[in-house]
């Protein structure tokens, strides 16, 4: 049996490390956690995305008291981003969210698996696409959204 490693590629900044166009997603991902319905977890999470064609869209997680129906900020942005520029594909995602104590996270958050699932669809359907996760002590970046989810199952595992 041989033992193997998988390294992941990220980079660490600070807001003032930040492109203005990285900047200026981050701000939206921040202001769209204010659009969170989050009234049982009290965890207000937003998404950006900025697409090919340079529109910007934002989502924000919605929850209900059947927790499954619920979505996440970057499921909602994916989804509203395909439903209204349908064959566009992302340029970068960022991700913001605040705790419990409305505060933003210090460290940065991670998509959740099944939004992993769908944003590794839509990067395998069009290209890499960078993803921003943001946290007040600093901003993880990612130059392609496959670092976070190797082994990826999609259309051409079937």
């Amino acid at each position: 049996m041989e033992s193997k490693q998988i390294e992941i590629q990220y980079k660490s900044a600070k807001e003032e490390e930040l492109s203005a166009e990285d900047f200026q997603l981050i701000e939206q991902a921040k202001e769209a956690t204010h659009t969170s319905y989050s009234p049982f977890s009290h965890f207000s999470v937003g998404a950006a995305i900025l697409l090919d064609n340079g529109e910007f869209v934002k989502g924000s997680n919605q929850e209900n008291a059947s927790y499954t129906t619920g979505t996440c900020a970057e499921r909602c942005a994916m989804f509203y981003a395909n439903a209204q520029y349908p064959g566009i594909g992302i340029k970068t995602l960022a991700i913001a969210a605040r705790g419990t104590n409305r505060a933003f996270t210090p460290s940065p958050i991670s998509p959740c698996g099944a939004c992993r699932q769908v944003l590794a669809e839509v990067e395998h359907r069009f290209h890499p696409f960078r993803v921003l996760l943001y946290g007040k002590n600093e901003i993880y970046i990612f130059e392609s959204f496959s670092e976070l989810l190797p082994f990826q199952f999609n259309e051409s595992s079937l």
